[in-house]
């Protein structure tokens, strides 16, 4: 009998037993939108836009990064797939944008049911916190392309906001307050600065007194969702702009909605930045400059208000637990 594609490294019975062993958890997401069950080519999904007078469909794709091997090496699997449907989430969310469906991929270099069934669990945690469904996916068995025990993950998400409620940071001044909401973390940016630094000096699983846990537990804190927050603030006090942080740091990613005549004043002593992000720095000898360009510096969502809302803001945040800070403002750039 000739070569098989089992003796490739590609066992598409697995892939289907797996699957098949996941169809309860993913069906758990779905709402009475969704028009079809999993395995067609295509993932119907039917909005109910009556509330919208100018429905807008928003959507953004991403990865978590580096993150993974930290998962890998950890043995830890169930949280990567809350950070990237977490990280899609806010992408849209700052728009002014709700979730309607996530669809996600996952290419590896063999499947292995436990790790499969651990992302997917993740997956479906956030969907179902986020009141998203997860109506679709694409699994991968590449050997060649991946070591055995390697993955890569991807979502695309896709949301709606009323055309006349859009958030894009148009009308953002001179005089305008930047407000910071705390991050719990690295999140899901930084990690390959993060990993070549920590990991030559300590181990995964070492217990780190500054830290209050392990490594791995630090570093495999789920990304915040802020979906909840930003809805809140967008009813109660609504914004000029929001930005999600993520890699390029606090300036970086707020500047994106900055008008090209503005830029962007931080008060960089204006908040504590958490433990992980001092032992990176001294650990690695990273410079200032450096880490508030990777990282989020425990800053994960920033609001640009209006000073006479600025009051009112910070009363909501305070009333949904947020640690917020008012850690600069938007001035000329002349």
């Amino acid at each position: 009998m000739g070569k098989s594609y089992k003796d490739s490294g590609v066992d598409i019975e697995a892939a289907e037993a797996s699957v098949e062993n996941v169809k309860s958890l993913i069906r758990s997401t779905f709402s009475p939108n969704v028009l079809t069950d999993i395995g067609l080519f295509g993932g119907f999904f039917q909005p109910d836009f009556s509330q919208y007078k100018e429905p807008v469909l928003v959507s953004s794709v991403d990865g978590v990064g580096t993150k993974l091997h930290v998962a890998v090496l950890a043995g830890k699997h169930d949280t990567v797939g809350c950070d990237l449907v977490n990280h899609c989430v806010n992408d849209i969310a700052v728009s002014g944008a709700v979730p309607l469906f996530f669809m996600d991929y996952l290419a590896t270099g063999k499947l292995e049911p436990r790790v499969f069934q651990e992302i997917i669990r993740g997956f479906v945690t956030a969907c179902k916190e986020n009141n998203c469904a997860l109506i679709g996916g694409e699994t991968a068995e590449m050997p060649g392309m991946y070591k055995e025990k390697d993955y890569d993950i991807a979502g695309m998400i896709v949301g709606v906001v009323d055309k006349t409620e859009i958030i894009n940071g148009t009308g953002i001044k001179h005089g305008d307050v930047v407000i910071g909401l705390s991050s719990n973390g690295l999140h899901t940016n930084g990690y390959s600065l993060a990993r070549s630094v920590l990991l030559d000096t300590f181990k995964i699983d070492e217990y780190i007194e500054e830290l209050g846990c392990t490594l791995g537990e630090e570093l495999l804190r789920v990304h915040r969702s802020y979906l909840q927050t930003i809805r809140k603030i967008i009813r109660g006090s609504r914004p000029e702009g929001i930005a999600h942080i993520t890699g390029g740091g606090i300036i970086g990613n707020t500047m994106r909605i900055i008008p090209d005549v503005l830029k962007l004043q931080v008060d960089w002593e204006a908040w504590e930045a958490p433990a992980i992000f001092r032992i990176i720095q001294s650990t690695g000898g990273v410079d200032e400059n450096e880490m508030r360009r990777v990282f989020n510096m425990g800053i994960g969502l920033t609001i640009i208000s209006r000073k006479e809302k600025v009051d009112n803001t910070l009363e909501i945040l305070r009333t949904l637990g947020e640690s917020a800070h008012i850690i600069g403002e938007v001035v000329k750039t002349k």
